[in-house]
């Protein structure tokens, strides 16, 4: 028979205090999170990719486009397109297609014969997408205005690569595998200290960027990289994500995974550019993308494989100030971290 204090029944209270001293509470959090986050993956992807619009698309213009058969051209291209070209004006054809090696602009339209016939020159290397809907839009708005229309890609894709979506794999691969590679660290080699914490991220991320590359290159064969360089951003890439992931356990501890995956995965990966070019995402995303790792990483690659010798300094600067940050908050706030060993005192003398 049940007798003193063993023998009462359990409070609301009691119930409470064990369940919270239980593995269930985390497991229960966990449950939540997890539901939670795959509803955010799809919805952003979704809002990102699935049904891309064009909003403003930067176009280079040659020859007399003022006159009256140009300008009814270019009313029809931003009418077919739901969307406005963003025009800049070349003296020459020259001068628009090195606009368009230093991603300027995504096509240049080139009007002849008093506007009655247009060169239209896309760039699939550019984006494919925006490649793909000017390709489709203008002979259908020359038939509408009365202007003959040729069509050319200047700028066309590798052949491993007809959609233009390799460099974007090859990102993701990078984002994914750097933070996944120091959430391994944080769990088999937690005795790490901090600087062994961060040559080891720095290790992997060289090996691993090696790595992606000989397999895309020289395995597959599916994108003709500048090896070296393609390499080296992928290095970048790593070791960039994996410092961010070690910053967040840094603040936040055990539940880093959160703020690394609504950064990198949720946020990152889907305004990068890289499934859908910048000009075809809702606004705020193409803005944002861009500051970001995964859209640095993805503009530094493609501009290394399909633009070389007009690389630019900012998606480099992009990476590396989210990887100086990430490595000054965990330096700064080390003893938080929830890793590292202290030093062992020696034995003393017999």
């Amino acid at each position: 028979m049940p007798h003193g204090a063993h023998g009462k029944p359990p409070t609301r209270g009691d119930r409470w205090a064990s369940f919270r001293e239980s593995p269930f509470l985390p497991a229960t959090v966990l449950l939540l999170i997890i539901a939670a986050a795959a509803g955010l993956f799809a919805g952003s992807y979704t809002y990102a990719m699935a049904n891309p619009t064009p909003h403003h698309v930067p176009t280079a213009v040659v020859g007399s486009y003022d006159r009256a058969k140009g300008k009814a051209f270019l009313a029809g291209m931003e009418k077919a397109l739901d969307a406005s070209l963003k025009i800049h004006t070349y003296g020459s054809r020259a001068a628009a297609v090195e606009a368009v090696d230093e991603q300027k602009v995504f096509a240049i339209l080139e009007t002849r014969e008093d506007g009655r016939a247009v060169t239209l020159d896309v760039s699939g290397a550019s984006g494919a997408s925006v490649a793909e809907l000017l390709e489709e839009a203008g002979p259908a708005v020359g038939k509408e205005t009365g202007v003959a229309v040729t069509v050319r890609d200047i700028k066309p894709l590798q052949k491993g690569d007809p959609r233009g979506l390799a460099i974007f794999y090859i990102s993701l691969a990078a984002v994914v595998i750097g933070f996944v590679g120091a959430i391994q660290l944080s769990v088999h080699a937690k005795a790490l200290t901090p600087l062994e914490r961060i040559g080891f991220t720095a290790a992997y991320s060289l090996l691993g960027g090696f790595v992606i590359a000989a397999v895309v290159d020289w395995l597959l064969g599916a994108l003709d990289l500048p090896f070296v360089e393609s390499w080296l951003i992928l290095a970048l890439t790593m070791f960039t994500s994996g410092m961010v992931f070690t910053m967040f356990n840094t603040l936040f501890g055990r539940w880093a995974m959160i703020p690394t995956w609504g950064l990198m995965v949720l946020l990152g990966n889907p305004s990068s550019g890289g499934a859908v070019s910048w000009p075809l995402l809702p606004s705020v995303l193409g803005l944002i993308g861009r500051w970001l790792p995964p859209g640095g990483s993805v503009n530094a690659q493609h501009t290394a494989v399909y633009f070389a010798g007009h690389q630019h300094a900012f998606p480099f600067l992009v990476l590396a100030a989210w990887t100086l940050l990430s490595c000054a908050v965990f330096w700064f706030w080390r003893h938080r971290h929830p890793g590292g060993r202290t030093a062992e005192p020696a034995h003393a003398a017999h």
